[in-house]
């Protein structure tokens, strides 16, 4: 019968220990707790955060901030909006991202080199600001849907990921082997590639969806059709709405729209974060093993 051998640490094994074990817990604690802060700050009285009061319990618990949001009828529309530029805009930048990447990375690819070269460039110098309004209001994009979603799908880094982990992570002789069977480039692509790359494709659809859920940039410059807002917009303007009025008011009705807005602040935090914050667990696990093959080998 094989008897386990102990390792005894030595007292200076130990003291590394804790030490790591301190600075690991008050690392920590640094992270979790301002999350923790902006839950129990929008349950608490706008009056005690304010006041320096809520630190570890809330303080005067109270829902009026989350009942005053969802009394904003637009609040609705925003995540539809927004759950539709996400699920739509995610789906057309992987499509987009992952068949660049894939064609890229296939080194007898005519003009491979001048490509990449050009995407490159094109990460680093833009035509600015003014000439991709003119450009997307020439396509009749302005003012649509698709404004959110089209113009902006192509991510150079994205490209520059994927192909890098198509190159390091599909063996060629896979090609070699469906092309026995008489299989095309499309075919290999769909029916082999993909499948074999379920981490980077989690990796750059959670990347993109965060990217599109709190986006509001595009829709402040593009959009003027106040039923397209996306969530992030409509909290933006809600918010800023209620402070202005609370700054040029007087009387009841100034004091009225600043405690509305103080307590909307932390509620608006939680109510934009929190289904990205559910989605994560769900692809965590593919989140490592695509950045690591995708980014640094090669």
């Amino acid at each position: 019968m094989a008897t386990t051998l102990k390792v005894k640490n030595s007292t200076s094994d130990r003291v590394f220990n804790s030490v790591l074990y301190t600075m690991s817990a008050l690392f920590l604690a640094v992270i979790i707790y301002p999350l923790y802060f902006i839950i129990i700050a929008s349950i608490s009285d706008p009056a005690a955060v304010n006041t320096g009061k809520v630190w570890i319990v809330p303080v005067n618990f109270t829902l009026e901030g989350y009942q005053e949001l969802l009394r904003q009828a637009n609040v609705w529309l925003g995540y539809r909006n927004t759950i539709l530029y996400t699920a739509v805009g995610t789906l057309i930048a992987l499509a987009i991202n992952v068949s660049a990447g894939f064609a890229l990375s296939w080194k007898n690819l005519p003009g491979r080199k001048v490509i990449n070269l050009f995407f490159i460039f094109i990460m680093f110098f833009s035509g600015g600001l003014i000439a991709t309004f003119l450009t997307v209001q020439n396509f009749g994009l302005y003012n649509t849907f698709w404004v959110m979603v089209l113009p902006f799908a192509v991510s150079v880094y994205n490209v520059i990921v994927a192909r890098t982990f198509f190159q390091n992570t599909i063996p060629a002789d896979l090609w070699e082997s469906a092309q026995l069977d008489g299989c095309g480039y499309l075919r290999y692509f769909v029916v082999i590639a993909l499948p074999l790359s379920k981490a980077i494709l989690a990796v750059l659809g959670l990347w993109t969806a965060v990217g599109h859920w709190n986006s509001y940039f595009n829709a402040l410059i593009y959009i003027r059709d106040e039923s397209l807002y996306p969530l992030q917009l409509v909290l933006r303007n809600i918010l800023v709405n209620n402070q202005m009025m609370s700054a040029m008011g007087t009387g009841e009705a100034a004091q009225i729209a600043l405690r509305a807005a103080n307590l909307m602040r932390y509620a608006l935090i939680i109510v934009s974060t929190a289904p990205i914050l559910c989605i994560y667990p769900f692809v965590q696990k593919y989140f490592n093993q695509g950045t690591m093959v995708g980014a640094v080998k090669g």
